[in-house]
């Protein structure tokens, strides 16, 4: 009698960690997924700004350039977007950006927050293929309902004002 029991334990105990790993992989995957609307959204604020800026200054001769940059940046479908909004990083690196400008501490500010939302989103996705790479979680399939999540790989956005 003392073995059923001890046998219903372990099939408890098991069922519960089964359940908890499922339910991390689960709340792992839908950050990460958060966590790259949140990129996207930074980097059509950031592609925006961008825009606006170089409408500001016309007379700039790098301006046209980062219009088109930032027009491509948020023109640009999922397989382009990383070349894209890498071209965008460049092309306001060139630029001498004043802070003291409303336009200029826009985009300064914008890019930190998309570095910032970078981050999150390179954590997130390190986490959620981690927990993908374990054996039980493999051997159970617990990840099938999900997508593999991807990196997105971009040159650092922070930009300093000068």
């Amino acid at each position: 009698m003392g073995w059923v029991i001890g046998v219903v334990a372990f099939v408890v105990v098991g069922a519960s960690y089964v359940t908890w790993v499922a339910g991390r992989v689960d709340r792992l995957h839908a950050r990460a997924a958060s966590a790259g609307r949140a990129l996207d959204s930074q980097l059509v604020r950031r592609a925006a700004a961008a825009a606006v800026l170089a409408e500001a200054a016309p007379g700039e001769p790098d301006a046209a350039d980062l219009y088109a940059a930032a027009r491509a940046a948020l023109d640009a479908r999922d397989d382009d977007r990383e070349a894209a909004e890498n071209d965008l990083t460049r092309m306001l690196r060139k630029q001498a950006l004043d802070p003291a400008t409303p336009d200029g501490a826009a985009v300064v500010a914008a890019s930190r927050r998309v570095a910032l939302a970078r981050q999150m989103h390179t954590d997130l996705v390190r986490a959620a293929l981690a927990v993908r790479g374990r054996p039980l979680v493999r051997l159970l399939r617990l990840n099938r309902k999900h997508p593999r999540p991807a990196y997105f790989d971009i040159d650092d956005p922070t930009l300093i004002a000068v």
